[in-house]
């Protein structure tokens, strides 16, 4: 079973606060990358909340993905990955797929391409936009205690040996933007629903170990 988990416990800071609930084509922006992941049809969803938890839990479509609270949010990335491969591990998931709540372009189309180029050789799968690797992620459950072993605000970065890491390009199916600042959201307003229609996963032999 592959664990979905949308990572979303910042404070948002250079945004202003907020950022969660900042609306985009109508809604919050959390909601576009929630739905992506519950359209993927992951069998458990999880995100990763911590400052604002309360306001955003009561505002948000939450699609299926249940609210794992992450108190030392604070301390940055490594602790919102530690509360989610617990949650995950605890559901007896066998990998993870890691999205952010502050990419709302990144697809379901996205995720349905990272999913279907798991194999059993790696250990990890990554989407890649101009040759950079991005999100999604998949993570299988081998790295679980590296990742429980992460701190400070480096994220899962470091866990990536290219021995074991397939770069998968997405630069057709989902735009990685990260909302930032402000600037970000008005950059990104106007554009295409976050969740077009989603072609068949097919490996065209284009991937990358």
């Amino acid at each position: 079973m592959i664990a979905g988990l949308v990572l979303a416990a910042g404070e948002g800071r250079r945004f202003g606060g907020g950022k969660q609930l900042a609306e985009l084509d109508g809604r919050p922006l959390l909601e576009h990358a929630l739905e992506a992941s519950e359209r993927a049809g992951l069998e458990h969803r999880f995100v990763v909340l911590g400052a604002g938890a309360d306001r955003i839990e009561a505002t948000v479509e939450k699609h299926g993905h249940e609210v794992v609270l992450c108190p030392d949010w604070d301390e940055g990335m490594a602790a919102s990955l530690r509360a989610g491969v617990k949650a995950a591990r605890a559901a007896g998931a066998s990998a993870i797929l890691i999205t952010l709540g502050d990419q709302p372009r990144v697809t379901t189309a996205a995720i349905k391409r990272i999913l279907a180029a798991r194999d059993s050789a790696g250990k990890a799968v990554r989407a890649s936009y101009a040759g950079k690797p991005g999100h999604p992620t998949l993570l299988e459950d081998s790295l679980f205690d590296t990742l429980l072993a992460l701190s400070g605000d480096e994220g899962a970065r470091g866990v990536f040996d290219p021995a074991f890491t397939k770069l998968v390009p997405c630069d057709d199916v989902a735009d990685p933007t990260d909302v930032d600042v402000a600037d970000d959201l008005v950059a990104l307003t106007g554009q295409a629903s976050s969740t077009p229609p989603v072609p068949p996963a097919t490996d065209d032999g284009s991937r990358m170990r």
